[in-house]
Order: structure tokens, then C-alpha cells, then sequence
């Protein structure tokens, strides 16, 4: 049964690689897409000729996926983001324990392919469905859920060196951008400026070819944490009366936001300045803007933002700004696991201003998020904070 259940699987991946090979071939239906695109559908191609040329020759076929680990990702000091290392685990076709691994990989690449061919995007809820079936002759499936299909995804994107978006592969939208932009997206040409309370939900696509800058009179990028205190600052009109672009990401900004971010910033040439919480977690998402993510080390060079600068909340705030007892929230244990997981970080180790920063919020024994500022008053932190922030550089962090 299990000899019968390998020769299906091995059929099937063979078929998915020569499918994906094969439709180099074929033109498109629909017009051309972009050279981005087609540099990505390339690379696709190359896998799948790779795992062709090995079977040709009766030789294991196998991939190599660089590792996504903390032990894999390195700062590197100079251009101040993280990178991934040189480490790569191999997955082989004949062996029992990463065959399966095997053949949904090559799965999910051909899946992309098609999209790319069909210049269609999908969601990645919509490409565990796509790719989701009963293997042929057996009760195997493809995927038994969308947990193992996730990390496949990042595995193509990692083994082609590709952005998932460059795959028309994209999360959920979450975040919203208003402010002095005006953009381009598919075709619709959008004025950021009369979007409305709830802005421009930031899409999970944002690349040149469906996302484009037309005219932009902002001097400097405010990213804050949450969607609440973004639609204070968007009531309060903050981005017209400080010339300036308004974003948030839902708390940890997803991919869609933080590409947006660094585009805006390098293409642009606008500042990047963060309003996050005091806590341990508000200053990982300020690490993650800055430098990159660890699982995501691949991409840090097209998301990550080293100049920005978080502004606040800082732990001084509290007496600096008057704040009163009702802005106090006591930190926990997982809070000081947390910080001291930060301060070991590389890209923070040895940064003076934040081991001080870090070190008087655990003295202090409590945090403070970004929402506990309104108990000074419902437009304190549009009217006085933030103002007083921005005219403080030498009191910002880097």
C-alpha cells in the first residue's frame, strides 16, 4: 500500500513539473505581465527543469530551502538589516520523510506559475484551496489544512528568492494609509486626501507594476501601532495639518504594509517616524519596521526601513508629559522574558538608549500604550504629543 501510495505521489509531482515546464510555452491570454512577473515565472521554470533534468537521469530529485531560524539570520552592521544566513535544509523526492514536503512544494510553485500566466492573484486561504485534492488512487491528500500550506508558501518564496507578492500570492489586507498621496492602483488613480474616516485599506499587493506613486507633497511618514489611535489622528485631519502620510498596520504590520512603508520611504525619500506602544512588544514592531523579521530575513532588503525612527511612547513619557496613575498597565512575566529576548538581539545589543529605554520600563514596572494618552484629553496626542515629539529629534530612538 505504501509502495503504491510513492508511485502515485511520484507520478503526480513528475506531471506537476513537466505542466510547469511546459507552460513556458504557452503564451498568455491575457496580455503581458510584468517583467518582475515574468522573471519570477523564470525562476519557477528552473525549479521545475531542475527536477525534470534529475528524473531524466534516474537521480533523486531534491530542492534546497534555505533555513528560517534565528541560528540562520545575521545583522549585518553596515546596511543595519537582517539577513539570512547560508544555511539551507535539502528535500528529497526518495526520502519517506520529505517526500511529501517534495511534492507540495513543487505544488504550490506550479500553482503560482498559473497565476503568474493567467496574471491573476490569490489569497493564500484561496491558494490552499487551489491546491488542495486527493492524490489519485489513494486516501492521500495534498494538504489536510491551510497550516501546512502556509509554510510551503514561504519555502517557494526562500528557494526562489522571490517576494510572495511577485508570486500574486497575498495575505489578508489589514492597515490603512491617508494623507498628501496620491497613487495609482490598477489602473484607478486615488487622491489619499478624500478617503473618508476609514482611509485606504492597504492592500496586500502594493509592487510598482499594480501600485504606483503619482504625486506626493507629504515631508514625512507617521506609522502608529493600532487602527484606533490611526483614526484619531485621521479625525483630527493630523496628515493635513503636518503635510504628512498617516499609516498603521493592526499592530504587528503585515508584509503588505511594511513593503509599502519602505517603498515610500526609498522611492519617495520621505522620513519614516513611529508611534508604537511602551512595551516590549511595541518595540519588537519598531525592530521588525527598522531591520526585518527573523522568518523573513530573505526579504528584509525590500521591507525593512533602517532609518526610521520611533518617536514614542517613551518610558519618560510618564513624567515628562504629566501623565497621570490611569495610564500605568503593571508588567507581567512574559513582558520581562520578552524584553530581555530584545536586549540579546544583535540589532539591539549595544544600543545605549534603548538598554536604557528598556531598562527604566522594568525599574518602572509598568507600560503604557499609545490609547492610555487620551487621558489627558480626547486630542492630546494629534494636539500636543506627537507635535512636541516631532520638534524633539535628539529625543527620539534609533
Amino acid at each position: 500500500m505504501a509502495k503504491k501510495k510513492k508511485t502515485a505521489a511520484k507520478k503526480k509531482t513528475t506531471k506537476t513539473a513537466q505542466s510547469t515546464a511546459k507552460s513556458s510555452t504557452t503564451k498568455r491570454k491575457s496580455g503581458k505581465a510584468s517583467g518582475k512577473a515574468d522573471a519570477t515565472a523564470l525562476k519557477i521554470i528552473g525549479l521545475a527543469g531542475k527536477v525534470m533534468k534529475s528524473a531524466d537521469k534516474k537521480r533523486d530529485p531534491e530542492i534546497s530551502i534555505p533555513m528560517r531560524t534565528l541560528s540562520n539570520a545575521n545583522y549585518n552592521k553596515k546596511k543595519r538589516i537582517i539577513e539570512m544566513g547560508d544555511k539551507a535544509a535539502t528535500r528529497n523526492f526518495f526520502d519517506l520523510n520529505k517526500s511529501k514536503n517534495f511534492m507540495q512544494t513543487m505544488l504550490i510553485a506550479s500553482a503560482c506559475k498559473k497565476l503568474i500566466d493567467e496574471e491573476k492573484t490569490s489569497s493564500i486561504r484561496g491558494l490552499y484551496y487551489l491546491t488542495k485534492h486527493s492524490i489519485k488512487g489513494t486516501n492521500e491528500k495534498t494538504f489536510n489544512d491551510q497550516k501546512e500550506s502556509d509554510p510551503i508558501i514561504e519555502d517557494v518564496e526562500v528557494a526562489l528568492e522571490a517576494l510572495r507578492e511577485q508570486l500574486h500570492v497575498f495575505a489578508d489586507s489589514r492597515g490603512s494609509i491617508a494623507g498628501n498621496l496620491t497613487i495609482t492602483s490598477r489602473g484607478d488613480e486615488i487622491d489619499l486626501r478624500r478617503m473618508g474616516a476609514g482611509g485606504m485599506s492597504i492592500p496586500g499587493i502594493v509592487e510598482p507594476d499594480v501600485f504606483t506613486f503619482r504625486k506626493c507633497d507629504a515631508k514625512f511618514i507617521l506609522h502608529v501601532e493600532k487602527g484606533t489611535v490611526w483614526a484619531r489622528f485621521n479625525e483630527d485631519r493630523f496628515w493635513e495639518k503636518h503635510n504628512c502620510i498617516l499609516t498603521h498596520g493592526s499592530g504587528q504590520p503585515p508584509r503588505g504594509v511594511r513593503r509599502l512603508l519602505h517603498r515610500m520611504h526609498n522611492e519617495l525619500n520621505l522620513p519614516l517616524y513611529c508611534l508604537l506602544d511602551n512595551d516590549p512588544w511595541g518595540y519588537y514592531i519598531y525592530s521588525v519596521i527598522k531591520q526585518g523579521s527573523i522568518n523573513l530575513a530573505f526579504e528584509s532588503k525590500r521591507m525593512a526601513v533602517p532609518e526610521a525612527k520611533f518617536i514614542g511612547v517613551r518610558s519618560k513619557d510618564f513624567e515628562e508629559f504629566g501623565l497621570s496613575d490611569d495610564v500605568k498597565i503593571a508588567i507581567d512575566n512574559k513582558d520581562i522574558k520578552r524584553a530581555k529576548q530584545i536586549l540579546a538581539y544583535p540589532w539591539f545589543k549595544g544600543k545605549k538608549d534603548w538598554e536604557k529605554e528598556i531598562a527604566a520600563m522594568l525599574q518602572h514596572g509598568f507600560k503604557m500604550e499609545v490609547e492610555a494618552l487620551l487621558t489627558n484629553g480626547i486630542s492630546f496626542v494629534t494636539e500636543e504629543f506627537v507635535p512636541q515629539k516631532l520638534k524633539q529629534r535628539n529625543k527620539w530612538l534609533d
